[in-house]
């Protein structure tokens, strides 16, 4: 119990030290590039498989259930059900798990590898602060990420959606189309959106910290990207049923 308290502690500590870092991480605008096109551009093809196949099942699922329900009159409220539950959250939750599961990954392997190989170590002798150079940019450009990758999805899900209505469906576009935008409101998807900014926020801290604390050779490096998956992927999952419910309170 001890250990975890003091484990616990020294998590807390780095996520605030990183957290007074981000700013610096704004004057290093290569390496900030370079770390968003790398987390971006790497999410985008399950992005595209993600949003396809989220909005064809809530499509299917939606129509079985309201033609069950109402009868055929109520599959006019299929785009509303379908924009509202993609946008408040299908979208920012599988943004959330899919960087959570490659970014995690990566950061816990490259920075344990540049801790073995003790380059974090030569940063330091040369004045350099590990924290702001590598570990700031990599946080802010998840923090960045999260919520353009969001976006893409739930764009995709809701055009997903269209396309299986109109194949297999009774609506037109202007239909549906007028249907969703009656529904969504910024109000609603505002909030939604920027709760994957504590996603990624959440995400760069995890992989970061197993990858700045990893130990042991080739192993040490394999647990550490281990290590930042699973805990990335647990704490997406609470932080989403924290930032809901905080949400709804607040709305």
């Amino acid at each position: 119990m001890l250990v975890f308290l003091e484990n616990l502690g020294r998590v807390t500590h780095f996520a605030w030290r990183v957290l007074g870092a981000l700013p610096f991480a704004c004057r290093r605008l290569p390496d900030l590039s370079v770390q968003l096109y790398e987390i971006l551009l790497g999410a985008l093809p399950l992005g595209v498989v993600a949003g396809t196949a989220i909005g064809v099942v809530v499509w299917l699922h939606l129509r079985g259930a309201l033609q069950s329900v109402g009868g055929p009159a109520a599959v006019q409220y299929l785009p509303q059900a379908l924009a509202l539950a993609v946008v408040l959250e299908f979208a920012p939750l599988a943004a959330g798990l899919i960087v959570a599961g490659r970014s995690g990954a990566s950061l816990g392997a490259e920075l344990g590898s540049m801790r073995l190989t003790e380059q974090l170590d030569a940063l330091e002798v040369l004045g350099l602060s590990p924290l702001r150079t590598l570990v700031a940019p990599r946080v802010l450009a998840c923090m960045l990420t999260l919520p353009l990758l969001t976006l893409f999805i739930a764009y995709l899900a809701i055009a997903a959606g269209y396309l299986a209505e109109g194949l297999g469906g009774s609506l037109s576009w202007t239909q549906y189309r007028s249907a969703c935008l009656r529904v969504l409101t910024l109000h609603d998807a505002v909030p939604a959106v920027l709760k994957t900014v504590v996603f990624g926020y959440l995400i760069g801290i995890s992989g970061c910290w197993f990858g700045m604390t990893a130990q042991g050779g080739t192993e040490g490096v394999g647990r550490a990207a281990t290590r930042g998956v699973v805990v990335s992927l647990f704490l997406v999952l609470i932080a989403d049923v924290v930032l809901v419910k905080l949400i709804q309170t607040i709305a």
